[in-house]
């Protein structure tokens, strides 16, 4: 193993560049630890949904605008506003007439490159021999690497006006003839730097012969810098977050009632990426278990703390929980059908049928007669699953509500009593329990209760398991 870190910086603390220099790179470092770090860097908060679409609301971005194809000035009126937003962020960023100047240009041609790509296709594609729907995950996957150019750039230019030896690594392939595989292209990339005397600045990004949009979407800069760490076989794996891996959102239980975790396995850190709150990535995370390199998440604003270690090995000594977390807005789909028992199949052509959807499956259980499926999707979405299967299954019952699920983990929950502890805590805020799941690997418990009830099931159960807990015991 090596003897640098590959560390990740996301993109709202991006959006905090003293906090970057300061409390990341540490500018007041000895020379011997300023180097031997690879930065992997999101887009500057709110830059990829200008440029894709927002990632919650869904508006349209300039991707969006241009798939729709409603009409040719929308997505080139809103790439123009993308730009000046981009060039606005750099007024804010440099100081020196000069350092803005090169940022500004670096930006404005790399806009008005995606500008002529867009036209030129939408001109190729007037003609009927040329499908427009064809290349749009490629323009996709250029339009996503634009934000990680410019905030890499803009850092790179940054840490290199303070006397550090910074370096930009782009990987967004722009211009760039060979279409190499993500390996290969990491691998030929970094075996170019001496990370004992230049620091490189990585889009988060990586353009490649697999297309990473089109397997991660929104997921690609942790598979970007979970792949570099893997393949360089770093010593450690940083990601820099506005937040501490907490033993709940203190938004919901208080801040003066959570602390970070401090120390949890990759486990648990799966489980957390299924319920959408992830510490990485599921598949980012596979290779740096492989390689069994350790994973460790920050605080941006609190750099002198050690943050959460993740590794493969790791079990608390007392068994205990160490993090309540949850999921809001998720559909429970049951089928209920007589002819059901005894025909296992059934059970897994219901599955079969809902995976063409291509929805997040969260949890699944059947009995002789009934399946209930947890969907992380939308309502219109769920309306044509149940359209699909009453095809499929015309004397089954369906029904579909909307529910919470909250989540119990630890890297090792034997704890006697723990489903009383949970019980006796939801009732005494009149909670009912709709579901229940605990593993038989004791890591997670998950409990399924009305849609309204989720931040209150979260803050019962934190004060029950943890807060109310010995300091031994949660230690």
């Amino acid at each position: 193993m090596a003897l640098h870190s590959v560390e990740k910086i996301g993109g709202t603390s991006m959006n905090n560049y003293p906090a970057v220099r300061d409390n990341i790179i540490q500018i007041g470092r000895s020379h011997a630890q300023m180097y031997q770090r690879i930065f992997v860097v999101s887009a500057y908060g709110g830059m990829t949904n200008r440029l894709l679409e927002h990632k919650k609301s869904r508006e349209p971005g300039v991707y969006a605008l241009f798939a729709n194809n409603d009409s040719d000035w929308q997505w080139s009126e809103a790439l123009t506003d993308t730009a000046k937003a981009m060039r606005e962020f750099n007024g804010q960023l440099f100081d020196q007439p000069h350092l803005l100047k090169q940022a500004d240009q670096f930006i404005t041609e790399r806009m008005e490159g995606v500008r002529s790509c867009l036209l030129d296709l939408q001109r190729v594609c007037s003609y009927g021999h040329f499908q427009i729907n064809e290349h749009l995950a490629t323009v996709r996957e250029m339009l996503a690497g634009v934000g990680e150019a410019h905030s890499a750039f803009n850092v790179a230019l940054l840490l290199q006006s303070e006397g550090i030896n910074a370096r930009f690594v782009d990987l967004s392939g722009w211009r760039e003839k060979d279409n190499l595989s993500l390996d290969n292209k990491i691998v030929t990339v970094f075996s170019r730097y001496d990370l004992a005397a230049e620091m490189p600045i990585v889009t988060g990004y990586t353009q490649c012969a697999e297309g990473l949009m089109q397997t991660f979407d929104r997921g690609y800069s942790e598979i970007t810098f979970s792949k570099i760490a893997e393949l360089t076989e770093a010593r450690e794996a940083v990601i820099h977050k506005e937040y501490h891996l907490s033993t709940a959102d203190p938004m919901v239980v208080g801040e003066q009632n959570v602390k970070p975790i401090g120390r949890t396995n990759y486990d648990v850190a799966d489980q957390l990426s299924l319920i959408g709150m992830e510490a990485i990535h599921p598949k980012a995370a596979k290779g740096l278990r492989k390689k069994n390199i350790p994973l460790r998440v920050k605080n941006t604003f609190e750099p002198d703390h050690d943050g959460t270690l993740i590794t493969n090995d790791y079990r608390s000594k007392t068994p205990r929980v160490e993090i309540i977390a949850g999921i809001q807005h998720v559909y429970a789909l049951s089928v209920f059908d007589q002819d059901m028992v005894g025909e296992p199949q059934q059970f897994l052509e219901i599955q079969r049928l809902i995976q063409d959807f291509n929805v997040p499956l969260l949890a699944k259980e059947h009995n002789a007669n009934t399946v209930t499926l947890y969907l992380d999707t939308g309502l219109k979405v769920v309306e044509r699953i149940q359209a699909k299967l009453e095809r499929h299954f015309p004397n089954a019952d369906m029904t579909s509500r909307k529910i919470s699920m909250v989540s119990v983990l630890g890297s090792d929950m034997n704890v006697p009593g723990i489903l009383a502890s949970m019980s006796g805590a939801l009732a005494a805020k009149n909670i009912n329990v709709l579901a229940i799941y605990q593993s038989i690997r004791q890591v997670d418990i998950r409990v399924v209760v009305a849609e309204g009830h989720y931040e209150l099931t979260i803050a019962a159960l934190h004060k029950a398991l943890i807060e109310d807990q010995p300091l031994d015991a949660v230690a």
